[in-house]
């Protein structure tokens, strides 16, 4: 599976674990240097796995919040720890 931004492969594994309607992809098949964190909004501070968004800064344009994270999931969600899951501009297939 991959997650492509326009001809950008940002993303691409095998090992998918999907979880409420999204593909998540382990740490080490991700371009992490094209991502930045992003500010946490207060809807992102009561999110009980921990969420943390990231900017995805490809070629000079900024695609915000088109990945996320979660620090801290709980038990329902402790297979997508330490995996990313993409949307918005990142197409997912």
């Amino acid at each position: 599976m991959k997650a492509t931004l326009g001809s950008r492969v940002i993303a691409e594994s095998e090992d998918i674990v999907e979880a409420a309607g999204y593909a998540y992809f382990p740490a080490e098949a991700v371009r992490t240097d094209w991502l930045e964190k992003a500010a946490k909004t207060a809807r992102d501070l009561e999110c009980p796995h921990g969420v943390q968004f990231y900017d995805l800064v490809v070629d000079g344009a900024r695609h915000a919040r088109a990945a996320w994270s979660y620090e801290a999931p709980q038990p329902k969600m402790a297979a997508v720890g330490g995996r990313f899951g993409f949307w918005q501009d990142v197409s997912v297939g």
